[in-house]
């Protein structure tokens, strides 16, 4: 999820719903993943838990909406756990070689900007910009393509095809993730030319 994407409407005030659960168990995974990566090098393990917290992150939203648990515990915490595994995991991979140090600046530097940029836009009274598809493209691109770079460092036959699937598919993910920004940036500049701050 993008850092200024819609919210959606909130059904339900409760913490205590499946969603949140889930989105809660993502954010536990997040240390998880980092012990298994760096600490023992259990990438197989790692690889689990990656794959396991991408699904929950579709699962979430899904039972959200499905169960009809929309509530602002899950509009917070969904955003942080997608956030945490978008910093820690180019991290962490960079720390073990896997992808280099620049992609690392690029990725947690697009995020930074755009978190500078949603107290301007607050100023307008503007809670969100509107989640694009190209928004969503670009973190489902590199969610997938993080995976992908792990299992292609196991000692296994297809490793071989997966190492260049990976970075294809992180490259693409780069290159949708940097062009949303520009997007954002150019809503932000059209916010701040046309509303006054409030």
């Amino acid at each position: 999820m993008d850092k200024f994407a819609a919210e959606p409407p909130v059904n339900t005030d409760r913490f205590l719903t499946v969603p949140n659960m889930l989105s809660l168990l993502r954010l536990a995974a997040v240390p998880l993943f980092l012990v298994l990566l760096l600490v023992y090098e259990a990438d197989g393990w790692a690889l689990v838990v990656l794959v396991v917290s991408g699904i929950s992150d579709w699962l979430d939203g899904k039972l959200a909406r499905l169960l009809n648990q929309v509530s602002r515990y899950g509009a917070l915490l969904d955003p942080i756990a997608d956030r945490l595994f978008m910093v820690v995991i180019p991290i962490a991979f960079a720390m073990r070689d896997f992808i280099p140090w620049w992609v690392v600046l690029l990725l947690v530097g697009r995020d930074l900007v755009l978190t500078v940029m949603v107290p301007v836009v607050r100023s307008r009274g503007v809670e969100a910009l509107p989640v694009t598809y190209l928004g969503k493209a670009a973190t489902f691109a590199l969610m997938y393509a993080f995976p992908v770079i792990l299992a292609a460092q196991g000692d296994w036959a297809l490793a071989q095809i997966m190492e260049p699937t990976g970075i294809a598919m992180l490259i693409w993910g780069m290159f949708l993730y940097m062009w949303t920004m520009v997007l954002y940036l150019i809503q932000v500049g059209l916010v701040v030319r046309h509303l006054p701050k409030v």
